[in-house]
């Protein structure tokens, strides 16, 4: 098994969890990133689960080392390094298997921002235990001409959420529709929304988030 990425971990609310969220921060941040929006889900009760991305060199920001799950060469098919993507897959379900053991895969919620996003949807289809559901925020899919060939029976019914900002320049709208589109005409139960915002979140898209979360993750 990987060895276990340091993180950022904190419990909603008072008293013991229920659930838990996996939740990768985008390229180039950290898992300080998201822990200020938890208070606006209003999901007391859930353990919040924010790892670091290594630091690597990412070669579209002229080689800058900064934390990113997988260096990207360009923009589009090919552009992806798939040795680090295997490498944060394992490390992904490393933490998986140890919030697993607390709570049970179906209580347990795969959630990502931006590279973070896409490292939830790749590892969030392909997990070989059904996950309550996987939350993509400004994303797009990786290698989907090898969703059908990889993707694990355990999750084809794991509710997938899409969110996206409208007005993106950094991940156009039309790649996180596109992945919508295909893993749903794939047969996944989907949800999409979009927002007048740019590569960021905003208040109307965090209370959807918190919505959903708690229909994936009651409290009883």
């Amino acid at each position: 098994m990987a060895e276990l990425l340091d993180c950022v971990e904190l419990v909603s609310g008072d008293g013991p969890a229920h659930g838990c969220v996996v939740w990768l921060h985008g390229l180039g941040a950290s898992g300080h990133d998201f822990p200020p929006v938890v208070p606006y889900l209003e999901t007391p009760g859930l353990r919040f689960v924010f790892p670091h991305a290594p630091e690597r060199p990412v070669t579209i920001n002229a080689g800058f080392v900064m934390p990113a799950w997988y260096d990207i060469t360009a923009i589009g098919p090919g552009g992806t390094n798939e040795q680090h993507v295997a490498e944060t897959a394992a490390s992904i379900e490393a933490i998986l298997a140890r919030e697993e053991e607390q709570f049970g895969a179906d209580k347990v919620v795969l959630a990502g921002f931006s590279q973070g996003g896409a490292i939830a949807l790749h590892v969030g289809l392909r997990h070989a235990q059904r996950l309550a559901g996987v939350l993509v925020l400004s994303a797009y899919e990786m290698f989907p001409e090898r969703r059908e060939e990889e993707a694990h029976e355990a999750n084809r019914e794991t509710p997938v959420f899409f969110c996206h900002g409208a007005n993106d320049e950094v991940v156009p709208c039309e790649r996180g529709a596109a992945a919508y589109e295909g893993v749903t005409q794939a047969g996944w139960p989907t949800m999409w929304a979009d927002y007048p915002m740019g590569h960021e979140v905003c208040l109307p898209e965090i209370q959807d988030i918190g919505t959903w979360l708690r229909d994936r993750l009651p409290s009883s």
